[in-house]
């Protein structure tokens, strides 16, 4: 197929040698398949910001450290040069990301650089050579659901042990091949302790994972996992192998009015991010 521009200059590079074909392409990136060499990888292509679909995006960025305090100032003016930094630390955020959960133990692909907007990673394919499919299209029994659902919970653990949510977590943000789920997709990646809608983009994240495995084990519906999770976290109680029960005892005191709204506030970004997802996905398919 004909060279995408963005990609062109890691061809020119020796890091691509040959553009395979289109993997999909979503609201924030189109991801490729790649031969480097004897292996073959993805690309991820970011779109520029005023291209890109997802909303919201400021939210996603509160909290994101930059070292370089004139690149911050000129984020923070909005300048040509600051849009430009701003675009550059969304991508690296997810190179970040990905190394970092690696080294905690949760199953995501391998990356091996992000080169002018270009992410190039490991392509999770299953035993077959066949690229991994999306949870969302995967079927599954009671059983397979209860575990796979037991090692999403694990690695949310590890994220947030590491200080890390992922902020868009979704069966549609999740392969699964024949070593179980992988997590994809973490530009969006969250600071938790720095950003003050951490936690309920976890609350949402956990509830997503949670809805998703309980259409095929409905016992999972109604567990607490989020609240549990998160209680654990701000105690300073979390490990990377904290034993869950997916049980969590509400607070008898009195309901706080500014509680409740944010509450309440959680729950309309929810539906509105799965609105969005699920648009998405049917205009991919």
């Amino acid at each position: 197929m004909k060279i995408p521009k963005q990609i062109l200059p890691l061809v020119e590079d020796g890091l691509v040698d040959e553009v395979i074909r289109q993997l999909m392409s979503g609201k924030e990136a189109t991801v490729y398949v790649v031969r480097c060499g004897s292996d073959i990888r993805c690309a991820k292509v970011y779109k520029e910001a005023n291209k890109r679909s997802f909303k919201q995006a400021v939210l996603y960025q509160e909290g994101r450290k930059v070292r370089n305090s004139r690149r911050a100032r000129a984020m923070e003016k909005g300048s040509k040069y600051g849009r430009k930094q701003q675009e550059e630390t969304w991508q690296n955020a997810e190179v970040d990301a990905l190394y970092k959960l690696a080294e905690a133990g949760v199953r995501v692909p391998q990356p091996y650089g992000c080169f002018d907007g270009v992410l190039l990673m490991e392509l999770v394919c299953d035993d077959e050579g066949n690229v991994a499919p999306r949870l969302s299209d995967v079927e599954m029994d009671a059983q397979q659901a209860i575990e796979d659902h037991d090692i999403m919970m694990q690695y949310v653990v590890r994220m947030l042990n590491v200080g890390i949510v992922h902020g868009d977590l979704s069966e549609f943000n999740v392969l699964v091949n024949d070593y179980g789920p992988v997590i994809i997709d973490l530009p969006q990646a969250v600071d938790a302790s720095a950003n003050n809608n951490a936690k309920k983009m976890f609350a949402r994240d956990v509830n997503n994972m949670t809805e998703y495995y309980g259409q095929f084990a409905p016992e999972l519906l109604k567990s607490q996992y989020a609240k549990e999770i998160w209680a654990l976290y701000e105690n300073g109680e979390l490990h990377p192998d904290v034993e869950l029960t997916g049980h969590f005892e509400e607070s008898t005191k009195a309901a706080d009015v500014d509680s409740v709204l944010e509450e309440i506030k959680a729950a309309w970004f929810e539906a509105q991010e799965r609105e969005e997802r699920m648009a998405e996905h049917e205009e991919i398919d």
